[in-house]
């Protein structure tokens, strides 16, 4: 795919905060954040037909290249959360992915983008994306 396909569906996925996502200020610890927005990414995938199976049999899988994180206010303990996912862009190997722990009240809590792409297990290089991925990250119908 030399091109950038159109913005990709948005994935929802929600999550409840739970006493063992917290830190010792009563908040969701920022590396906490980071597991949280993993769960989703593989649920959007493994929704998409690319899951922890594929990735075993095809040697192919998912790698994060970077990410940036913004705090934008507290999650707390036991608040019902919605972590909406979407890839943004797919040029090339490199894909771009935001991801948003939205609040009840619409806000955001936090917000991350990533760069990702699909990696080969056997070789250890970025692949071009296959049909399959694009449509498990959400941009291919």
């Amino acid at each position: 795919m030399s091109g950038a396909p159109s913005e990709g569906r948005t994935h929802e996925y929600p999550i409840q905060i739970l006493e063992h996502h917290l830190d010792g200020f009563g908040h969701v610890n920022n590396a906490t954040y980071l597991e949280l927005f993993e769960e989703a990414r593989w649920d959007l995938i493994t929704r998409g037909g690319f899951g922890l199976e594929q990735v075993r049999e095809r040697l192919i899988g998912p790698v994060v290249l970077a990410v940036e994180m913004r705090f934008n206010r507290e999650a707390t303990n036991r608040e019902r959360l919605v972590i909406r996912t979407r890839t943004l862009e797919y040029k090339g190997k490199i894909g771009k992915l935001e991801q948003v722990l939205t609040r009840p009240d619409g806000l955001p809590s936090c917000t991350a983008n990533f760069t990702f792409g699909l990696f080969d297990l056997k070789t250890r290089r970025l692949l071009r994306p296959t049909p399959e991925w694009l449509r498990a990250v959400g941009v291919a119908p």
